[in-house]
């Protein structure tokens, strides 16, 4: 009997390697600074980390609740009570999940049937798209226009059908570093309200917004918060983005079909890094509380260093990352400007077409500023030779 080799029919073939993967992988091999993932080169709070050596010595390394540890749960109601005004229940509304990714795709599993149609918004996280795919979903998007990034409601409207089932959006947005406002949820639930239409926030970089009036999120909003997934990440509120901890909150009949597809996906988190995080959130709050501050700092820095250079840097209202317009520097499209960035500048970034299914005209590249002082004085030096 000869033997084959079986190649399976791939659901996702458009997909390859990521554009993250690539572009570190490149930036490692010509030596690059890498500001093109989005993670810091320093190390996240001393006393979490003791926190976790702690919790390991005390034997608490064998499975977690499959919806997470309770004093975790109990310290993010406190926490969501303070910053937003809403008060989930302990044991219904809260899952703690292997992080913020494992929460997106365990919502969109559990609420998206075949055929259902999805709106996001572009430029969007790629991890949106391929679960939405697989769960037999028809993905919608609405194109955000440069600089400004805003939603065109009418354009939304537009969108709506019988068939839309989900809605999701980012703020603060990655990549655009936009945010998003009290209004846009007034307008998004005007749009929605008359229909059986789910909203999945991701609101990961919900302390690192430089915005006034602060991060606006939609468990904030009485009506929204009622049919709303609201995720989150503790990777990137403490800097240990490899620790791949997050959570979701979610009202009961919500959370119990997204907790059946986490059980058959990770069933739990590690124990040790939830305890650690929940004596982290109750005895230094301050961390996250001053988070947007600390980032401010570096983004200002680096705008600084920045002015001397031929980018046009657009504004910065959350996240750790700016975008910066090259079109007085070169004529490449931004995969090939990149590309050219590393191997020849030595400044690894991401082309913002890579966000988006529709052609992406505009010559933006996204820089992340979550590293060391040094790091992002070296990489302006290298960039304002340009």
């Amino acid at each position: 009997m000869t033997q084959h080799n079986l190649i399976p029919e791939s659901k996702l073939p458009a997909l390859g390697t990521t554009i993250f993967t690539q572009m570190s992988a490149l930036a490692q091999q010509h030596n690059a600074i890498n500001l093109s993932q989005g993670f810091p080169d320093f190390d996240g709070p001393r006393y979490l980390q003791q926190r976790l050596a702690f919790h390991v010595s005390q034997g608490a390394n064998q499975y977690a609740p499959m919806i997470g540890t309770l004093p975790l749960r109990e310290a993010i109601v406190e926490k969501t009570a303070a910053l937003y005004g809403h008060t989930p229940d302990v044991n219904s509304d809260i899952t703690i999940t292997a992080g913020a990714t494992e929460a997106l795709y365990a919502a969109i599993t559990a609420l998206v049937r075949a055929g259902d149609e999805v709106i996001c918004f572009d430029p969007s996280y790629d991890s949106y798209a391929p679960a939405v795919q697989l769960a037999g979903g028809v993905l919608k998007r609405i194109a955000l226009q440069p600089p400004g990034f805003r939603v065109n409601w009418h354009e939304f409207r537009s969108l709506l059908s019988s068939k839309t089932r989900l809605v999701i959006l980012n703020t603060p947005h990655n990549p655009s570093a936009t945010v998003w406002h009290k209004s846009d949820y007034a307008e998004l639930w005007q749009a929605i309200a008359e229909q059986e239409i789910y909203v999945l926030s991701d609101e990961v970089y919900e302390h690192i917004c430089f915005a006034e009036a602060g991060h606006a999120s939609v468990l904030a909003h009485a009506e929204l918060s009622q049919r709303s997934i609201a995720v989150s990440s503790f990777g990137k509120t403490f800097h240990m983005t490899g620790w791949k901890v997050g959570y979701c909150i979610a009202p009961a009949a919500i959370s119990a079909e997204i907790r059946k597809v986490h059980q058959y996906l990770t069933f739990s988190v590690n124990t040790p890094a939830q305890l650690a995080i929940a004596d982290m959130l109750r005895q230094e709050p301050e961390h996250y509380r001053e988070l947007p501050e600390f980032y401010r700092a570096r983004r200002d820095r680096f705008l600084q260093k920045l002015s001397a250079s031929r980018f046009k840097v657009l504004p910065c209202e959350g996240t750790y990352f700016l975008l910066v317009d090259y079109s007085a520097i070169s004529d490449l499209d931004d995969v090939s400007f990149c590309q050219m960035l590393t191997k020849e500048v030595g400044v690894a970034a991401i082309p913002l077409s890579v966000f988006c299914a529709a052609p992406f005209p505009h010559k933006l590249i996204r820089l992340c500023f979550a590293k060391q002082e040094a790091t992002l004085d070296a990489a302006a030096e290298r960039l304002c030779q340009l």
